[in-house]
Formats: structure tokens, C-alpha cells, sequence
């Protein structure tokens, strides 16, 4: 049981480092797109990720286009403040592909307006705020999922 999260050109080191903390304990497996905000060696990265980075199962891809091509066929849900649905609403599978953009600006708009069907939000109360840390908004989604999954 796990998931395949995605990270659209993640852009500090810390959050990335942690959301691979996070794949590892939660038996998922690790995309990267490029390009990042940061060195893949960046000490940052691995500080934050511990002496558990060299366990993650992790993927790298040059582009969007080369994710598309390597992934064909999997089975994508994407997670944007645009979206019109909540993320307790998807219906997780295993193995499903979780994407996420990067911090500064979410997803590409061609991404969100060519999946509007699978595109979901975490709700967020406050005027005040217009986004969540992605490595606590990976980690929200992730976790419902996981809970979903192990009902009977």
C-alpha cells in the first residue's frame, strides 16, 4: 500500500527533503520534476530528509514531458488551491499518482485546466492565507489516503 507522489519543480530543499521522509514512512515512492529550486546534493535536502534519503525509492525526470511519457497510463489525481473538489473526496487507489506543484506558484495552468476533473483542493478557512507548506499539504493527502485504503 503507498502512493507515487509528485513533485513539480519543488523549489526548497527542506520541504522536498521532508516530503521524502514522509514517502519512505509511508511506503510511497518519490517523483521529481525538474527543473528544482536547489541542488539534488544540497546538504538542506538531506538534513532534512535525515540518514533516511538513501532508503527512498526516488525518481528523477527532466521535464514534465518526460514524467508524462515514463508514467503513461497511471492513474493521476492533482492537488491545486484552484481545485473545485476536496481531497477527502478522492477516491484513492494504490499505486495512484499524487501531483503536486511547486511553492511559489502550484501547478502549471495547463496542468490544472487540462485535468479539471482530477484536480483537488485542501479547504482553507482563513482569508489570510492563501496557501498551505507543500510538505504539510503532502502530507494531509497522503495520510487520508492511507486511511482510506486500510478500511475494510
Amino acid at each position: 500500500m503507498g502512493f507515487n507522489i509528485v513533485l513539480i519543480e519543488p523549489e526548497i530543499p527542506m520541504n522536498t527533503g521532508n516530503i521524502g521522509r514522509l514517502s519512505l514512512a509511508s511506503g510511497s515512492v518519490l517523483h521529481l520534476v525538474k527543473p528544482f529550486g536547489f541542488e539534488i546534493t544540497d546538504a538542506r535536502l538531506k538534513r532534512a530528509g535525515l540518514d533516511y534519503w538513501e532508503h527512498l525509492s526516488v525518481h528523477i525526470y527532466q521535464d514534465i514531458d518526460a514524467f508524462y511519457e515514463t508514467n503513461k497510463g497511471g492513474n493521476m489525481v492533482y492537488m491545486s488551491s484552484s481545485g473545485e473538489k476536496e481531497y477527502s473526496s478522492i477516491d484513492y487507489r494504490d499505486n495512484m499518482f499524487l501531483v503536486f506543484g511547486k511553492e511559489s506558484v502550484g501547478l502549471p495552468k495547463k496542468i490544472t485546466s487540462e485535468n479539471a476533473e482530477v484536480l483537488y483542493k485542501i479547504p482553507i478557512y482563513s482569508d489570510h492565507v492563501r496557501s498551505l507548506n507543500l510538505a504539510n499539504a503532502v502530507s494531509i493527502v497522503v495520510y487520508d489516503g492511507l486511511r482510506s485504503l486500510s478500511k475494510p
